[in-house]
């Protein structure tokens, strides 16, 4: 029987491109009461793809005497992983995970007649830094790049003139990866992710190649649900008695002109925080009840006018921060008509993006989204509420 001392069983796939991230929001994304720092876990399923070298196998095969006549190979399984991470802010987080590859493998037959099986089963930890690129509201581009440490067990059996001498060699490495998909968002505590990652592998008998996944995963965070941010609402001005009108003389009677009354105006200002989701134009539970307070507190007033103004702070695209607060405007005076019954033609709205900030230039330095800024320019991201109307 001929022996064979080393078989070596290569992974080379094919690629997947890693997108960039960068930073592309509007400051009313990232929300005070609405963490843009938390964590996360999840659980992503797919397929794992590898290629035999073939050529090496039957290269190893020739040295021992032997001859490849045939060869059937098993280049897919299912691959897994289990993740959590910490996401820094809107476009950066760190993850690490536990991932199974799967398990490849081969049957070569021989001659003189003999086969040769062959498996390789990987399992490993991974670290990635992940960056996020947001496309719309809920859905992101999303690119990853990290350190993996793969353990390769492999399994060798001859039958015939093949002989193995070692049947289970084993190879602990630590090598790159990286990958790119896409993130949507189904509400704030659910994600879905689609992404294609490869793995950059060392075989327990000494050579290097890739594995790909291709999978879908399920992302949690954890305490990223927002409560309600306190409204402010403006005083309305005081009612001041009219003076009273002269009285025109009449040859026949003193008749007095009759009192004109301004209507009052009354404006409310409501923290973006309270009434959308994060990056969002939907009006979320919380600012549904807030609206409908003001509703309540307005019945029996006989509108004139209610003018819906949406702002947001300056950072992120002022074409961006436009679009969103117009969404928002809109948004607002949808729930105003279908839930509370007021006349649309009475109700105007319109964005003003980042135009009329409440802060000052100095109040809030600098451009780069970090926490202590966004929660500075709280009092940029709002909804004003402006009603003209007398009871």
């Amino acid at each position: 029987m001929k022996t064979i001392n080393a078989l070596r069983l290569s992974a080379i796939g094919l690629g997947a491109v890693m997108g960039t991230a960068s930073f592309a929001q509007d400051g009313t994304a990232n929300v005070s009461s609405f963490a843009s720092s938390y964590y996360y876990g999840g659980l992503s399923i797919g397929q794992s793809r590898a290629k035999i070298d073939e050529q090496r196998i039957s290269a190893s095969l020739l040295a021992g005497g032997l001859t490849t006549s045939a060869m059937s190979r098993d280049e897919r399984d299912m691959g897994y992983k289990l993740f959590g991470g910490y996401q820094f802010n809107r476009n950066w987080a760190v993850e690490a995970g536990f991932f199974g590859l799967g398990q490849f493998g081969f049957t070569s037959t021989t001659v003189p007649s003999g086969t040769l099986n062959g498996e390789l089963k990987l399992q490993g930890l991974n670290l990635d830094l992940v960056g996020t690129l947001p496309l719309s509201e809920r859905l992101s581009v999303i690119g990853r790049v990290g350190a993996q440490g793969a353990r390769a067990r492999a399994t060798f059996s001859g039958t015939g003139a093949v002989g193995v001498v070692d049947a289970h060699p084993r190879k602990n490495a630590v090598n790159y990866k990286f990958g790119a998909g896409l993130q949507y968002e189904i509400n704030p505590s659910f994600f879905v992710r689609g992404e294609a990652e490869r793995y950059r592998i060392n075989d327990a008998v000494g050579n290097r190649g890739d594995v790909d996944l291709f999978s879908v995963s399920l992302v949690f965070p954890f305490g990223r649900v927002a409560t309600a941010a306190p409204r402010t609402m403006a005083a309305a001005p005081a009612y001041v008695e009219p003076a009273p009108a002269p009285v025109v003389a009449a040859a026949s009677a003193a008749v007095a002109p009759p009192v004109l009354v301004v209507p009052p105006r009354r404006k409310v200002s409501f923290s973006a925080d309270s009434l959308f989701a994060f990056d969002a134009s939907d009006v979320r539970p919380e600012g549904k009840v807030e609206l409908d307070k003001l509703a309540k507190e307005l019945s029996g007033t006989q509108f004139d006018v209610i003018t819906v103004e949406g702002h947001t702070d300056r950072l992120g695209s002022p074409a961006y921060n436009q679009r969103l607060s117009v969404r928002r405007a809109e948004a607002v005076k949808a729930y105003l008509v279908v839930s509370d019954g007021i006349d649309a033609n009475k109700i105007s709205a319109t964005g003003k993006g980042e135009s009329t900030p409440v802060t000052r230039p100095d109040d809030c330095k600098g451009s780069k989204a970090h926490a202590k800024l966004i929660a500075c320019l709280q009092a940029d991201r709002r909804v004003d509420v402006e009603v003209t109307g007398r009871r």
